[in-house]
């Protein structure tokens, strides 16, 4: 009898998340449809269909150190993304790269083909995964 290989899919890693996640007094609200494409529109840039189906599933979560950036109608939200985009862009962010996460000053960050890869305040790193399934098991929930 042959094994099954068992694949890790974004099912996987949003379901390990909300699995590991800790409850907080002040829980972001979990966006909509209707309010990523406005932000889409908002800051010029489509989101990758992963990423989007992530905000409106996982991206309440508290696991370990990191916390996804949120997408939210309070501009002065903690953690908001388009403040985070404003302030990587002053600091030399690509234009075509999108931060999902805030670590100390340097983003981990989305490209329109859904591969993610680490910008530093001090410019692009060669730290790159293929897809955010494999980020939020290498590095959300493996240094958790």
């Amino acid at each position: 009898m042959m094994g099954t290989l068992l694949t890790y899919n974004l099912d996987n890693a949003i379901a390990e998340l909300k699995s590991l996640s800790v409850d907080t007094p002040k829980k972001p609200e979990l966006p909509d449809g209707h309010l990523i494409h406005k932000y889409e529109e908002k800051i010029g840039f489509k989101f990758p269909d992963d990423y989007k189906r992530f905000l409106m599933e996982a991206s309440d979560v508290c696991v370990g150190t990191l916390s996804p950036l949120i997408v939210t109608n309070d501009i002065n939200a903690p953690g908001e993304l388009s403040l985070a985009l404003a302030e990587g862009r002053e600091f030399g962010l690509p234009e075509d790269w999108l931060p999902i996460c805030e670590d100390n000053g340097d983003y981990y960050c989305i490209l329109a083909d859904g591969k993610i890869r680490f910008w530093s305040h001090d410019g692009a790193t060669d730290d790159r995964w293929p897809n955010l399934e494999t980020w939020i098991k290498e590095v959300w929930i493996g240094n958790g």
